[in-house]
């Protein structure tokens, strides 16, 4: 199993930490920016198509709640079932920079900052 350590490039695009995910650790994800077969993702086709690296970094939307793709259904179950406030790890992004987020999740080692 990989360790979890910083890296900027395992944020994902939504504000999660892909490089404290059970999944990626054991080889079994290549994490959000890499996963191809994540096309359903609304969020990562908006980051994608406006070349954003997370949602920190458009500018339509103070709040990311208030943007239809990032708070859609599958994202409010998995904020349910995970305890999950992306939201949170949007505004880290904004505060400590992608850098920044990238060194707090892989300190605490977690995949997202909780509700």
């Amino acid at each position: 199993m990989k360790e979890i350590v910083s890296n900027p490039d395992l944020v994902a695009y939504c504000g999660l930490y892909c490089g404290a995910c059970g999944r990626y650790l054991k080889d079994r994800c290549l994490g959000c920016h890499e996963n191809q077969k994540a096309g359903w993702c609304k969020v990562r086709l908006c980051c994608i198509d406006n070349r954003y690296t997370a949602c920190a970094d458009c500018k339509q939307y103070d709040n990311p709640m208030d943007c239809k793709a990032f708070n859609n259904i599958m994202s409010k179950i998995f904020a349910f079932i995970f305890r999950s406030n992306r939201a949170a790890c949007i505004a880290q992004i904004r505060e400590l920079g992608i850098q920044g987020h990238a060194d707090s999740m892989a300190e605490h080692r977690r995949q997202s900052i909780k509700r």
